[in-house]
């Protein structure tokens, strides 16, 4: 293809991925996916290689990149075929992502996949909102591993029945199942017919393409950066099992257009639940660099090639089976990005923001018949041309907060406060943004898990900014820890106080 044709590709491509999450959104039942938008859509070649996604949610799609060549290439697919799979430990993050896989077959021949993976607040656990303050990943819900939902279009019966079994409320969490075979039938449709246009092997030509046009704008954006021998180290708040100062250790070695990120020094597995399997790790690296390129970079498997990542075994960010792993996904992949982003800033201290908020945040609630998770926004850090966002989600986290409408339509709850935490931002030449206030008033009794971090430490400045506050977590006014499950009576309320974005200069 020529350079006109390849970008009408790509931005093709990129629209099937787009309408597969219009599609999700429109049809499923949940707030968490319909109105939060805690979804990811993305198209692979026949061997598993990421060719296009939408700007949907960072620490899906870098983590499907990752291990989907793996899952794909261990099943035999046949036309009208989707496989389920969360298992964190072959190609999942944590129980509530769950991923469905369908093949796309033109002229007989496995030409391409299309895949989305959802946040589901019920996938089983015992705890309402399956967001458990967990010990094991049994703990967590469901472990699915790849295991065909559909069967040449005909739903497996006995699929159906490990999951109306297991869930605590079946019929929503397969109503929403339901919204992601919606999306994937809409992708097949749009991609055959592209495939018809172009023919079975020029796809897959084209595919190649754009891998190889977005390898040669990673190679120019890293040659960017200087050569040289980065190093930083931070630390967790705990793994809300009594274990604290679990640190996360990188350094970053850059050669020419190659980069090395190696995590020795990192430390080991937590009886908690902030580990995370190497897929999410992955998934926060390639954000970071991914960042970095130009905004015409598409979004493939070829931007990843020129990184090489170095995770000891065991450790922290490099997890195995039966470690706990809820929170790794969510807040663990936060601190990687604040780590990575800290030792950048050593070589382009012009390009890289202070310290974000550094969490997501994570609220799950429910009762019998209810259960709800949301993650909560807070600030942005500095930069050299200006300040950093107020009230925002950032990094691995891309979704919008819950309308207060609602959230009190859906569920027994009042939302009480909703505001800019004014005063929570780090000081610099270009501060930080600020916080949050949410706080909930409950309308009948519910079991809580709140997972969160920099509730000990305080997001970082840069280039001598100041640092942002650090958030809280409180019950009727009393502190709750980070990282904690309470139960609440109705009258009760609960407050987060989210933490504010680090400065970026010296004022």
């Amino acid at each position: 293809m020529n350079s006109i044709e390849l970008s009408l590709f790509v931005n093709r491509l990129q629209a099937v991925a787009r309408e597969m999450g219009a599609t999700l959104r429109r049809t499923s039942f949940s707030p968490n996916i319909r109105d939060r938008l805690d979804f990811s859509c993305a198209i692979f070649n026949e061997n598993g290689e990421l060719c296009a996604q939408a700007a949907h949610i960072p620490v899906h799609l870098g983590s499907m990149a990752y291990a989907m060549r793996e899952i794909v290439n261990g099943i035999v697919w046949h036309a009208g075929d989707m496989v389920l799979v969360n298992d964190p430990y072959l190609g999942g993050t944590h129980l509530p992502d769950v991923t469905l896989i369908a093949p796309l077959f033109t002229d007989g021949r496995l030409t391409a996949f299309c895949a989305n993976r959802a946040h589901h607040a019920d996938i089983g656990c015992p705890r309402p909102g399956s967001m458990p303050l967990s010990r094991t990943l049994a703990e967590e819900g469901l472990v699915i591993s790849p295991c065909y939902y559909l069967r040449e279009g005909k739903l497996d019966p006995q699929t159906q029945q490990m999951l109306s079994e297991g869930l605590r409320n079946p019929r929503s969490t397969l109503g929403d199942f339901a919204a992601q075979i919606s999306a994937n039938r809409v992708g097949l449709e749009r991609l055959e017919a592209l495939s018809q246009r172009l023919g079975g092997s020029s796809i897959g030509r084209a595919f190649e393409e754009v891998n190889d046009y977005a390898e040669l704008l990673a190679r120019n954006t890293l040659r960017d950066i200087p050569d040289g021998h980065y190093h930083a180290r931070d630390y967790m708040d705990d793994d809300g099992a009594g274990t604290t100062q679990v640190g996360i250790e990188m350094t970053v070695d850059v050669v020419g257009e190659q980069v090395t990120v190696n995590f020795s020094g990192t430390s080991d597995m937590v009886p908690g639940n902030i580990n995370c399997p190497l897929s999410v790790t992955a998934a926060a690296v390639y954000y970071v660099f991914y960042a970095l390129m130009p905004d015409a970079t598409p979004p493939c498997a070829g931007t990843l090639r020129p990184l090489n990542i170095v995770v000891p075994p065991r450790c922290l960010i490099n997890a195995c089976a039966p470690a706990a792993v809820a929170a790794g996904n969510v807040e663990t992949s936060q601190r990687i990005v604040d780590v990575l982003l800290a030792a950048l800033a050593e070589a382009l201290p012009e390009r890289i923001p202070a310290a974000s908020q550094g969490t997501m945040n994570n609220v799950a609630m429910g009762g019998v018949d209810w259960d709800y998770y949301e993650t909560i926004g807070g600030g942005c850090g500095g930069h050299a041309k200006g300040r950093g966002l107020d009230a925002a989600h950032s990094h691995m986290t891309n979704t919008l907060n819950t309308p207060v409408e609602v959230l009190e339509m859906n569920y027994p709850l009042r939302v009480r406060r909703y505001a800019v935490r004014y005063g929570s931002n780090g000081k610099g030449l270009q501060p930080g943004g600020n916080g949050i206030v949410r706080e909930y008033e409950f309308l009948e009794a519910a079991a809580v898990t709140i997972l969160g971090e920099r509730r000990l430490s305080s997001p970082p400045g840069h280039v001598g900014g100041g640092a942002g506050e650090p958030g809280r977590n409180l019950l009727n006014n009393r502190r709750l820890d980070g990282k904690c499950e309470i139960d609440v009576l109705p009258g009760d309320c609960l407050c987060l106080e989210t933490p504010g974005g680090g400065g970026w200069g010296k004022l």
